[in-house]
């Protein structure tokens, strides 16, 4: 079969089956239709009581479902993509243990997080899992918890600072946009907990990322002809000089270690690693090239991710009074005005069950995939090998058969019996995925959210400004297209 008859080949096979989609277009595939549909719906403004911001960020699913139902493919260039909802499917998929459904290769992530541990696969993913995940145990991230806060109460600080020279010319409350301070803090608590260095020598590798993540975006639905990435365009050299930036800062914090190595490693998140790697034997030592990467995974996933956990949370305890009312009880009820200890944060029972529903509606990750290593069985479709899984998890997350008639509404209640018993099937929360390639950091994010969120309810009052436009988008991660105003006020 030729490299240009087999998609046509595929889609055949497919459609065969039942599973229907849009026609499969040489080159560009599904591509240009997502495009263009994607680019019509960024001009939908949404009323910032409605969370349902499918027809923003997903049209092109919601119009191939009415089209063809909750099972349909589409394809991404050649590659043919099959949409999976049913969660016993998704279960299969995610929990699979033989290998057989890995991580999309090459990942378009692999840009900003390179061959680390959320984007290997195979042996390779069980080597770096075993170095990394030792710094992950609870133990060892209750003792970050002081970094954390310390890094929360330098913002917190900076917000009161703002608003009380504010409050001196003016009795209103004060508005600000918040979700950059969380990206700076997040990025902050990332440099203290992972790499030891105050925010200001991990501001390159930022920085860099950053950029790095608006240039991916710019490429992310174009099919780039073979050898593109070689030639010496503007962006590609561009792309060159961010990639070093980054490898060379993160290969000076790691050469640091090994010349300190007498004193230990550190008990950060880097140092725990190192360790690891060094005790584990040669076959489990990690090179630098994979030290670089693990090192780019902390700092991307460990600030992107949770300062917009942190930033929906503000939206949603912004728009719903009387839960911002209710975790500040409980906070003040547990820890006065104390910052919260690693006990205390356990005790916050209300707290998490307000993160995990923003996590439900707003998680940062609204799309999972996995590619079939072989060709085979999912439930009564036979899926060809390269083919790609695709799991909308915000769609997931909004399904009313799952959770109910309220799928649409904030109601953090339904976490009060914990995740496995708050929708109808134990797997229905997908924001921190699950089985053996779940989140790794998903403690600490939670750990860091809860502590932020402690120390704003202890000192400040707010809702959301109404300069603010409710606009969802997805640049890699799920975040306020126009930033997240707010009118903050001081306690007293």
């Amino acid at each position: 079969m030729s490299h240009y008859t087999r998609p046509i080949a595929i889609s055949k096979k497919i459609r065969a089956q039942g599973v229907k989609g849009p026609k499969y277009t040489i080159w560009n595939g599904s591509n240009e239709e997502i495009k263009n549909m994607t680019f019509k719906a960024e001009e939908i403004v949404m009323d910032i009581n409605n969370h349902d911001f499918i027809p923003r960020v997903l049209p092109h699913y919601l119009k191939w479902m009415s089209l063809y139902g909750k099972t349909f493919t589409y394809w991404f260039g050649r590659t043919p993509r099959i949409c999976i909802l049913d969660s016993n499917q998704v279960k299969q998929i995610l929990s699979n243990r033989t290998g057989i459904y890995p991580k999309v290769d090459p990942h378009p992530l692999s840009v900003l997080l390179g061959k680390g541990l959320v984007l290997s696969n195979g042996d390779q993913w069980a080597r770096h899992r075993q170095v990394v995940n030792p710094a992950f145990h609870m133990d060892k991230l209750k003792m970050m918890t002081k970094s954390m806060a310390k890094c929360a109460q330098s913002m917190v600080e900076k917000w009161t600072e703002i608003i009380t020279k504010a409050e001196t010319e003016s009795n209103q409350p004060v508005e600000m946009e918040v979700s950059s301070h969380f990206l700076e803090m997040t990025a902050d608590v990332i440099s203290h907990t992972a790499f030891g260095s105050n925010y200001m020598k991990g501001k390159e590798v930022f920085l860099a990322q950053k950029e790095q993540q608006m240039l991916l975006f710019k490429f992310l639905l174009k099919v780039p002809f073979p050898g593109y990435k070689y030639l010496p365009t503007k962006d590609n050299l561009y792309k060159r000089k961010l990639d070093k930036t980054v490898n060379d800062m993160l290969m000076q914090i790691i050469n640091e270690r090994f010349e300190k190595k007498e004193c230990g490693y550190g008990n950060d998140l880097l140092g725990l690693m190192l360790e690891a790697c060094m005790q584990g034997g040669e076959e489990n030592r990690l090179s630098m090239e994979e030290l670089i990467d693990e090192s780019k995974t902390f700092f991307f996933a460990g600030h992107e991710t949770t300062s917009h956990l942190l930033t929906w949370t503000m939206f949603l305890l912004g728009t719903n009074k009387e839960w911002q009312e209710k975790l500040r009880e409980e906070v003040i009820r547990e820890c006065g005005h104390d910052v919260p200890t690693g006990d205390v944060l356990n005790k916050l029972k209300l707290m998490n069950m307000v993160l995990l529903e923003a996590l439900r509606l707003y998680g940062p990750v609204v799309n999972l995939r996995r590619q079939a290593l072989q060709d085979l069985e999912l439930g009564d479709i036979k899926v060809p090998k390269g083919t790609v899984l695709a799991i909308p998890v915000a769609i997931l997350h909004r399904d009313k058969e799952l959770w109910g008639p309220d799928a649409d509404k904030f109601s953090p209640v339904r976490f009060e019996n914990g995740v496995n018993k708050a929708a109808k099937h134990p797997n229905a929360l997908l924001a921190f995925s699950i089985g053996p390639r779940s989140c790794i950091g998903q403690n600490f994010a939670m750990l860091e959210a809860k502590i932020v969120v402690s120390l704003i309810l202890q000192r400040f009052s707010f809702n959301i400004s109404p300069n603010y436009v409710h606009a969802p988008i997805e640049l890699i991660t799920l975040q306020p297209k126009f930033g997240l105003q707010m009118n903050i006020k001081r306690l007293e």
